[in-house]
C-alpha cells in the first residue's frame, strides 16, 4: 500500500485539524517504501525502533511525536536524533497522530469514556468540544492544469485540505493568468521580457494557522513557477461545533445512577488491565460511598480540563451539581491535594498507562478503513518493546 493512500486512511480516523496548536503532529519522516508491515507504539524509543527494524516495518505510527522540540544536528550520540537518523537509513516512515487522536470520536478519550460508562450512561461529552472557529486560513494558489494534482498532494500533505473526517479537500476553477518576467527571470511558460498568457487553475484549500508556514513550503516547492502567485486569506468563525459532535479533549461521563469509588476503580482497572492505580477519595468521602454519578477523565496529563470539566458539569446538571471524580495518567502533587480538598476525587494511572491499551482498538479501526478501500495488505502489528519507563512494583 502507498504510503500516501495509507496516511488518508489515519487522517480520516483521527484529522490532524483535530490536534491541540502546539502540538507537532504528522508524518514526521517520510519513506519511498511499499507499506507491507506498520507498526504502532506509544514511545518510539531505540528499543521500539530496534525491534521495528528486525521486524522489516516499513512505517512506524508512533503515539507520541518523536520530533517535538526542533532537532538542531543529526547525530548517534542523541537518542532522539539516532532514531531518527535509522528511521531514514532503513526507509522506515514515522506518523505521530497525538492529541488528534485523543480529540477524535473514536480516539483514546472516548474508548476509556465508553470503557468506564458500560450501558450505564446517560451521556458522554468532550469536555473542550472541538471548535471550528479556531484560527483557519484560506489558501489561493493558480498553477497549470497538469501541476493540480501534485500541488493538492503536497499541500495536503503539509496539514492543508483538512475539513473534519475529510481530507485533500480543495476547489479547483479555470481561469487565464498573466505574466511578463523580467531579463532576469526564467518562466517555467513562455520567454523573459515577453507578455505571457496562460490557461491555469485556481486552487483553493483550507488550513489551520499552525500549519501555514509549512503549506506555504510545501507549495513553493513543488509549484513549477519561478515565482508561484499566491493569496493567504484569513477565514471568518464559523458556528460551533454542531449537537452531537464528539471529538474535542477529554470526556464527561454522566453515569444513570451513583456508584462508589471502589466500583468506578474497579472498572478502569479492567480497561487497562492494570491490578494498582492511585486514588484520592474527596475530603470526607470514602471509597465505598456511592456518589460517584459525574466523572470528567482525560488520557495521559489532564489535569489542565478539571476546572473545564467542572464548568461543563454545571452548564449541562445545573449549578447545584458537580464533577465527582477526575480520572488522568498523571497530575503534580499540589493540583491533586487542591483537587480533592475542593471536593473532587482523582484516580491516576500513570501517563502512557491511560494510552497504551487503546492501540489494540486503534488497528481494528486501521485494518476496517484499508479494508473498506481494498487495501487490506498491510500487516499492522503493536510493538512488543514499548513500554512504560517506570513500573509499580
Amino acid at each position: 500500500m502507498k504510503l500516501n493512500d495509507l496516511l488518508t486512511v489515519l487522517r480520516s480516523i483521527a484529522p490532524e485539524s483535530l490536534a491541540e496548536s502546539w502540538d507537532k503532529v504528522g508524518l514526521h519522516v517520510e519513506s519511498t517504501a511499499r507499506i507491507k508491515r506498520a507498526m504502532l507504539c506509544i514511545d518510539l524509543t531505540q528499543s521500539v525502533m530496534q525491534e521495528a527494524i528486525e521486524k522489516k516495518v516499513n512505517l512506524i505510527v508512533a503515539y507520541h511525536p518523536p520530533i517535538f522540540a526542533p532537532l538542531t544536528a543529526l547525530t548517534r550520540s542523541d537518542y532522539k536524533q539516532n532514531i531518527i537518523l535509522l528511521a531514514a537509513r532503513n526507509n522506515i516512515a514515522i506518523y505521530s497522530p497525538h492529541t488528534a487522536l485523543d480529540a477524535a470520536s473514536t480516539g483514546v478519550n472516548q474508548f476509556l469514556a465508553e470503557g468506564i460508562a458500560g450501558d450505564d450512561a446517560v451521556f458522554i461529552r468532550p469536555i473542550r468540544p472541538h471548535d471550528n472557529r479556531a484560527e483557519q486560513y484560506k489558501l489561493v494558489t493558480f498553477a497549470p492544469e497538469a501541476s493540480v494534482h501534485a500541488i493538492r498532494e503536497s499541500l495536503s500533505e503539509a496539514g492543508a485540505g483538512n475539513i473534519g473526517n475529510y481530507s485533500e479537500c480543495s476547489f479547483t476553477s479555470r481561469g487565464h493568468g498573466t505574466f511578463k518576467g523580467n531579463e532576469s527571470t526564467n518562466p517555467a511558460i513562455g520567454q523573459a521580457t515577453e507578455f505571457e498568457s496562460v490557461a491555469e487553475m485556481r486552487v483553493e484549500m483550507v488550513l489551520p494557522k499552525n500549519k501555514l508556514v509549512a503549506v506555504v513550503t510545501a507549495l513553493r516547492d513543488i509549484h513549477p513557477y519561478e515565482e508561484p502567485a499566491f493569496d493567504v486569506y484569513p477565514m471568518i468563525a464559523g458556528p460551533t461545533s454542531k449537537s452531537g459532535d464528539m471529538t474535542g479533549q477529554g470526556r464527561v461521563v454522566e453515569l444513570a445512577k451513583p456508584i462508589s469509588l471502589k466500583t468506578l476503580v474497579t472498572r478502569i482497572k479492567a480497561i487497562l488491565k492494570l491490578d494498582y492505580l492511585e486514588v484520592a477519595p474527596a475530603e470526607g468521602s470514602t471509597m465505598a460511598k456511592k456518589n460517584i454519578q459525574r466523572i470528567g477523565l482525560c488520557a495521559g496529563a489532564g489535569q489542565s480540563l478539571i476546572e473545564e470539566a467542572r464548568a461543563a458539569v454545571k452548564q449541562d446538571a445545573g449549578e447545584g451539581e458537580g464533577l465527582d471524580v477526575f480520572f488522568t495518567g498523571e497530575m503534580r502533587h499540589h493540583d491533586t491535594l487542591a483537587a480533592v480538598c475542593s471536593g473532587l476525587a482523582v484516580i491516576l494511572a500513570g501517563h502512557t498507562r491511560t494510552e497504551r491499551p487503546f492501540l489494540a482498538d486503534y488497528r481494528k479501526q486501521i485494518k476496517a478503513q484499508t479494508r473498506e478501500m481494498g487495501r487490506g495488505d498491510v500487516e499492522w502489528v503493536i510493538s512488543k518493546a514499548d513500554r512504560s519507563p517506570g513500573e509499580v512494583v
